[in-house]
């Protein structure tokens, strides 16, 4: 471990293991989760989709993680910090002009997440203080983005994002995720239940389940196979909280129990959203139509409703939080390193930049588009791109084999080095490349 960071201070540290998964797993599930996996396992053949998936995930993408997490702890810094310490070594100035990338990646994209994250607040407050019977969901939605309307709750969303990273590692990010991963899981389960108990939800439970097996033979089946894995356990992003390690920590045990519980999270909500767009006959579309416009139709028509759709929108407010907070720590902890500002005023400073920005966006939806295209197409792939080199190909083999095996009880072998450094590495650079030829594929 690199113990020749540039603060002075000691540097923080999560509490427990069980803190630190439940940290990257909360950075892990976020809306991917919940608007974009149901409807690519129902669009991309069922159960066949999952081959493709699970082997990108677990047979590539795992690895991958824990590849993140350990040049976080090597350095002991974030993406900034780190990658310039590692790319310093070939020129001072392309180590800093690189370590940038996914810092600005990262900030990029809570600019946008932040504006989503506060029109899922507003649901929430809609389901528990209003009677929506009879609405016009997608009018509503429609009067709402895009105008003013939307700007007191993206100020409530980045503001109770920053107060939390404000608090620091312990106190903030562990504390709110040991409690919000578990209470998100138990209200998925409620809601399958709900789900699959609706008339006529076993169709689309059979929709799910029946694989069709020529999707398989689909080039665009892998493709968004690969692209869900990849962006599902925020690669680009979980250098920062690897950074905040000891050398005690099983880095490859985490890293696999963080893709078990994103995937089984991913699943849950498959199985909640689909069948009960079969139960009531509704469209289950990709994206932001499916959260404010399908499920609230859905909601709206099913006994109980109200009750089972802030119970939706709340669990969405955890998935989302949660991504929020492994967003603004990298542009925080980027501030405390280079310019040694105190937390509390990193996080004051992230905020009202990242506010000032999506107050913008918020007003001029064609330029939030492009926005969100920019960071999510285009740069964050590439800083992942940027992580994965430093590690693989700059620092190396016995590097990179001495960071991830540190306190791990079933240490990696050279080979799986050498099968990363020529599989993952050349595999992120397709990644960034598909992105760009068809718009996106996470």
């Amino acid at each position: 471990m690199n113990k020749n960071s540039s603060n002075h201070t000691p540097r923080e540290t999560w509490g427990s293991k069980i803190g630190f998964i439940a940290a990257c797993m909360g950075a892990a599930i976020g809306l991917g989760n919940i608007w974009l996996f149901p409807w690519r396992l129902g669009r991309y053949g069922g159960a066949a989709f999952l081959i493709p998936y699970l082997l990108f995930v677990f047979g590539l993408v795992r690895f991958g993680l824990a590849a993140e997490l350990a040049l976080g702890r090597r350095e002991q810094r974030g993406p900034m910090g780190a990658l310039s310490q590692v790319f310093g070594r070939l020129h001072p100035g392309l180590g800093k002009l690189l370590g940038l990338v996914p810092v600005l990646a990262v900030s990029g994209i809570l600019v946008f997440y932040s504006i989503v994250l506060g029109w899922i607040i507003r649901y929430f407050w809609l389901f528990i203080s209003h009677d929506l019977s009879g609405s016009d969901f997608s009018a509503l939605f429609g009067s709402f983005a895009g105008n003013t309307a939307s700007m007191p709750w993206h100020v409530l969303a980045i503001g109770l994002t920053a107060f939390i990273a404000a608090q620091g590692v312990q106190s903030g990010l562990e504390r709110i995720n040991k409690a919000a991963m578990p209470l998100l899981f138990g209200i998925l389960a409620i809601l399958l239940v709900r789900s699959l108990t609706l008339p006529g939800a076993l169709e689309g439970l059979a929709f799910l389940t029946k694989p069709d097996w020529k999707c398989l033979w689909d080039i665009q089946t892998w493709i968004m196979a690969l692209g869900q894995s990849f962006f599902t356990v925020s690669l680009g992003g979980m250098l920062i909280y690897g950074s905040y390690l000891d050398e005690g920590m099983d880095i490859p045990s985490a890293s696999l129990a963080t893709a078990v519980m994103n995937s089984l999270a991913s699943f849950l909500a498959a199985f909640v959203i689909i069948p009960a767009t079969f139960a009531f006959g509704v469209d289950a579309a990709a994206g932001p139509d499916l959260m404010f416009v399908t499920m609230p139709r859905i909601f709206d028509v099913m006994p109980g409703g109200r009750v089972y759709g802030a119970l939706f929108f709340f669990s969405v407010i955890l998935a989302g939080l949660s991504s929020a907070l492994n967003l603004v720590e990298v542009p925080v902890e980027a501030l405390m390193d280079q310019l040694k500002l105190p937390r509390k005023k990193a996080a004051v400073l992230v905020a009202c930049i990242a506010l000032g920005i999506g107050l913008y966006l918020d007003l001029n939806m064609g330029v939030f588009e492009k926005w969100v295209d920019l960071f999510t197409i285009y740069m964050l792939p590439a800083g992942a791109l940027i992580i994965a080199v430093g590690l693989f190909w700059i620092l190396g083999a016995d590097a990179a084999l001495k960071a991830i095996n540190t306190g791990c009880k079933k240490p990696w072998t050279r080979g799986l080095i050498k099968y990363l450094s020529w599989v993952f590495v050349p595999v992120c650079l397709i990644v960034w490349i598909l992105g760009m030829a068809l718009g996106g594929i996470g």
